[in-house]
């Protein structure tokens, strides 16, 4: 559920008009509900078993209104650099509830997170566990760790999106898993707290959680029967969203399968869900610049591009397209939906039954909050587009629109060319 919906033919998000911020903002922007944030984490939370930290995966959505409305909601983090830890400590998540995990931890990175006291690190490789422990013992400090373990588990979702087989770049092998724990508990400045498993996002059968949790309980079992205290089992994230008339298992469902495979293992639960919270809390509005009539297709060409949202360039991902204003008896049409970057792949849908669309027509691109604004970039010397944050009928711009100026200024003449 979202609170993006129509009244008297407009689109709303909540109880404002997406037109009347359009004409305030212009466009492209971001727009985003606070009451969908709140219902989806809530939602979510309530389906764990208590006690759970529920580590909001910075990566899907890195606004700090957005941070900022899960951390009065009492989110943890998840974060994957330094940037992202400096983004949640500004939006107000303790580092106390942060989780750092990635591949390619910098040792300054470290140094900052044990520096700002964060929960754990999920560490994804034996070498990255002798840089940690080395700049742990520089400050006389004990990193608490969880080891990232790839169980070999197909995540049946997107290849670019896919984390948990043996092919995958993240976490130890599977078969690794116990020696990389007898290594790490050698490191004088390390102390192993638990085990960490991802296997994917956008997953829409629950079976494979199932096959991967079962697999990290028996490793858990087996850890402690070594002597090693395990006392937090990070499950990652990744349970899908619909884009489209598809329905992924619900919190629910997912949170029963949690508590079958180790909910007897008497630990600290650590979820990450990110594009579950703020997928369907985000929509991308943008203007119709031309109607075009190619000798096979007619095109629609949006103000917005895939450098803007590149979900479907880089994913072949779908999104839903609505008018923010519905014509009664408006014809239906196919269009191909496009961008003005100079790029074929910048393209939102191709082939899409739409409601007949003119120039100056505004659309909405749904499900945009997650992996939207924060994949943004200023290809084709397009600036970043704005975000808005809206709650009630109250909307405020959390993130102004770039201009091409700011980015100009942000570079600097070599003295040969001054």
């Amino acid at each position: 559920m979202n609170h993006f919906d129509y009244r008297n033919g407009v689109l709303h998000a909540e109880d404002a008009p997406i037109a009347e911020i359009a004409a305030a903002v212009g466009t492209p922007f971001y727009c985003y509900s606070t009451a969908t944030l709140e219902r989806h984490y809530r939602v979510f939370e309530a389906a764990m078993p208590k006690g759970s930290l529920i580590a909001y995966a910075v990566k899907a959505n890195g606004s700090l209104a957005v941070i900022r409305t899960l951390a009065r909601l009492g989110a943890g983090a998840d974060i994957v650099s330094e940037g992202e830890l400096k983004r949640v400590l500004a939006g107000g998540i303790p580092a106390a509830k942060v989780v750092f995990s990635g591949v390619g931890k910098r040792r300054s990175e470290m140094a900052t997170a044990l520096d700002a006291g964060i929960y754990q690190f999920n560490v994804e490789s034996e070498p990255e566990l002798d840089v940690l422990n080395e700049v742990a013992a520089s400050k006389g400090m004990k990193a608490a760790i969880a080891l990232r373990i790839n169980p070999d588990v197909d995540a049946k979702t997107h290849a670019k999106i896919s984390t948990g087989k043996a092919e995958n770049k993240f976490g130890i092998g599977w078969n690794r898993a116990k020696a990389a724990y007898a290594y790490a508990a050698k490191l004088p400045a390390l102390k192993i707290v638990g085990v960490d498993v991802h296997i994917g996002s956008q997953i829409t059968d629950l079976a494979p959680f199932r096959e991967a949790f079962l697999k990290v309980a028996q490793l858990v079992q087996d850890l402690r029967a070594a002597g090693h205290e395990i006392s937090r089992v990070d499950l990652g994230g990744g349970l899908g969203v619909p884009y489209d008339s598809r329905t992924p298992p619900d919190p629910a469902s997912y949170g029963a399968v949690v508590r079958e495979a180790v909910g007897a293992l008497d630990a600290q639960l650590i979820m990450e869900p990110g594009r579950l919270i703020t997928a369907n809390a985000g929509v991308l509005v943008a203007e119709v610049i031309y109607v075009k009539k190619g000798d096979e297709k007619e095109f629609i060409i949006l103000d917005a591009g895939m450098n803007d949202l590149i979900r479907p360039a880089m994913y072949d991902a779908f999104h839903d397209i609505v008018p923010v204003r519905v014509r009664a008896g408006a014809q239906r049409r196919v269009y191909d939906v496009v961008g003005p970057v100079c790029e074929s792949a910048d393209l939102f849908a191709r082939d899409r039954e739409l409601p007949q669309l003119s120039a100056g027509d505004l659309v909405a691109i749904l499900t945009a909050g997650a992996y939207g604004a924060v994949q943004g970039s200023s290809y084709n010397a397009r600036p970043l587009a704005p975000e808005v944050l809206v709650k009630g009928r109250q909307f405020a711009v959390t993130r102004p629109r770039q201009s091409v100026e700011d980015t100009i200024a942000l570079e600097r003449w070599p003295d040969w060319l001054r």
